[in-house]
């Protein structure tokens, strides 16, 4: 089977119909598509980088009309409304954080880890705000099996408005680190050769992108 590959602008899929449901996410799905029947005002997803952390927030902030911010630009003056906190980490500015925690209005974070490890993880030092955190509501957002591999890889082709055969992606993933971070690298890189060297995504073209540049040969 051969595909038409264009140039074209690549535009990630972000809406809830988009998002690739598996065993791993389920719950955290469901939680959020309850609102605004939450059973508490706060919620946390975490997971390793390409694991659909931003994509669910991004569909809840606009289901519940939330403002999305970087954990990192969070000052003294708290939001009113509801909220998305991305990408806590290190050096994440604590009174705001933990005074968002306290209002009351509906939260939603994003970091790797989950909250009872961001104080040791990321040098927290306010009491209250690790006994807050260590109570948090959080849902992991990846274990990976093959059915969310294999959609995950479909949906990132599906973006750059390619169409891969199914024979090539599970190839593609029984070979691959099990992680969306390098699915989603792979992916980029296998779109960007077909580009460059007008080929068809197909096993061929796969196999040398596993394989690597043939070693140099020695005089």
């Amino acid at each position: 089977m051969m595909q038409l590959v264009l140039p074209l602008q690549t535009r990630s899929a972000q809406g809830r119909a988009d998002f690739i449901v598996a065993p791993g996410n389920e719950q955290a799905v469901a939680f959020l598509d309850s609102y605004p029947h939450w059973p508490a005002p706060a919620v946390a997803l975490y997971g390793p980088p390409a694991s659909g952390k931003s994509h669910l927030a991004a569909v809840w902030a606009e289901q519940a009309g939330a403002r999305i911010v970087e954990a990192h630009r969070l000052g003294a003056d708290v939001p009113d409304g509801a909220l998305v906190v991305e990408n806590v980490t290190q050096g994440v500015p604590e009174a705001p954080l933990f005074a968002l925690l306290e209002r009351g209005a509906p939260l939603l974070l994003t970091a790797q880890l989950p909250p009872a490890a961001w104080s040791q993880a990321y040098g927290l030092a306010l009491p209250d705000l690790a006994s807050r955190l260590q109570a948090l509501l959080a849902f992991a957002l990846w274990a990976p099996d093959d059915a969310l591999l294999m959609g995950l890889a479909v949906k990132l082709f599906a973006d750059r408005q390619v169409i891969v055969p199914e024979s090539v992606v599970a190839h593609m993933i029984r070979s691959l680190e099990r992680s969306p971070a390098a699915i989603r690298d792979f992916v980029a890189q296998a779109d960007a050769v077909a580009l460059a060297e007008k080929r068809p995504i197909n096993i061929s073209l796969i196999k040398e992108l596993l394989e690597g540049p043939p070693a140099p040969r020695l005089p």
